[in-house]
């Protein structure tokens, strides 16, 4: 009888194969995997449950109303005449939006920057008649990158910096030297170059515009007030367990009922609008993630790395670096993360080394990975949803055209800063 830590990695490969090649049917194909899954044993609904992480799942659905109701507020729009306005051509607008975002993601989680961001992104191609695909995947990449940045930018952030209980400030200074967030400033502003390669035919000088009327500025503070609040959530919420969840579906619940009693707009039409399509798609993933995390193949990976490396210092901050670039730009970073934070102390007892070393080049890895695929994380799966509510469709390739260069620039810049600051 086949077991079922075999069945859990031949579904999970099955489902990212599906895809990869059937983009389209990617909710079917989550789904259907979740069940099988589910329905062999191979992992209990308890634990199913448990997998789903829902404070993701309350930021995506609470930011998704809140950006629409924003959206609908024409402040996007009047947010990208004014970027227009400024910039000197269309490729210095894009890029300026791409450092908003990474600033943004600095302090507030990937997937709520994206939903902040895209609705500005958006109105700005719709202005200016271009195809916004690339321009959203930079969008996505840039808040992956910066949200390694702060103890408070993402989830992985947060469970490093419990593991090894380290502070706010610790990601800027830590025990005298240059910390995590200097290591990504580095990577940022050389994958910056690689954006502006991307970007820079875009030379058209921006053209005087229709002056856009402001229905309403309320949505505007609902957002900014929730970022604030999201900011500081992770002060509260140390595990990244419930907070931002709630008080992103509690802004949507209040945007919702605003636009409802206040501006008199159509609340059904409104939730029927929302994308339920990625929500549903966002459960199965985690469903099969935890599936492989139950039936111990993350461990064994883990285990792996670690009797590989033997006393050899550099290619054992080099595998945990690329490694983790690799296995994070198919699979969940966070419990990947879990399984690696102790296995990284280990080896960095065993060779006597200071543990910030792997510790911070396992961050780096396990954060960026993820940009290279439209899966590999989750502000990159909201992006492509945005674009295909827009009539846009995403595929690997095109993804991975500036992903891959952007993540490789901004990996190996990070790697090598933290190597020559953390090795001795």
């Amino acid at each position: 009888m086949i077991s079922h830590k075999v069945i859990a990695l031949a579904v999970f490969i099955s489902a990212y194969i599906g895809f990869i090649f059937f983009t389209k049917r990617r909710t079917h194909i989550a789904i259907g995997g979740a069940l099988v899954l589910l329905s062999v044993g191979a992992i209990s609904w308890q634990t199913a449950f448990t997998a789903i992480n829902w404070n993701i799942m309350g930021i995506f659905v609470g930011m998704l109303i809140v950006a629409d109701v924003f959206m609908d507020s024409r402040v996007p729009a009047r947010f990208a005449e004014v970027i227009v306005d400024k910039a000197p051509n269309t490729a210095w607008a894009i890029l300026f939006l791409c450092a908003l975002t990474g600033f943004i993601s600095a302090f507030v989680e990937n997937v709520a920057t994206v939903l902040i961001v895209a609705p500005v992104a958006l109105s700005l191609s719709k202005k200016l008649k271009f195809n916004p695909v690339n321009m959203m995947i930079a969008i996505a990449i840039s808040s992956n990158l910066q949200g390694a940045a702060t103890l408070i930018g993402d989830p992985p952030s947060m469970l490093l910096g419990g593991f090894a209980k380290m502070s706010f400030g610790d990601f800027f200074f830590y025990q005298g030297r240059p910390s995590i967030f200097f290591a990504v400033e580095i990577g940022a502003i050389t994958s910056f170059f690689i954006l502006y390669m991307f970007f820079r035919k875009h030379k058209e000088k921006n053209r005087a515009i229709e002056i856009e009327q402001v229905k309403s500025w309320v949505p505007t503070v609902i957002l900014v007030t929730l970022i604030i609040l999201l900011a500081g959530s992770s002060f509260f919420d140390t595990n990244f367990s419930y907070l931002a969840g709630i008080l992103c579906m509690a802004a949507g619940i209040i945007a919702i009922l605003w636009k409802k009693f206040i501006d008199k707009g159509g609340i059904i039409k409104s939730i029927k609008a929302l994308d339920w399509d990625t929500t549903i798609f966002l459960v199965g993933v985690f469903v099969l993630v935890g599936s492989l995390t139950v039936n111990g193949w993350i461990d064994v990976i883990s285990n792996y790395l670690s009797g590989l490396v033997g006393s050899n210092i550099f290619l054992g901050y080099t595998l945990i670096v690329f490694l983790s670039v690799f296995l994070s730009a198919f699979i969940d970073n966070v419990p990947f993360l879990a399984a690696m934070l102790p296995v990284a102390i280990s080896m960095s007892a065993k060779l006597g080394i200071n543990p910030s070393l792997f510790l911070f080049g396992l961050l780096i890895g396990a954060s960026l990975g993820g940009n290279i695929t439209p899966i590999g994380a989750s502000a990159n799966i909201v992006a492509c949803s945005l674009l295909k509510k827009e009539g846009y469709h995403v595929s690997f390739k095109e993804f991975a055209k500036i992903g891959l260069p952007f993540t490789l620039t901004a990996v190996t810049a990070a790697y090598l800063f933290v190597w020559f600051i953390w090795s001795k």
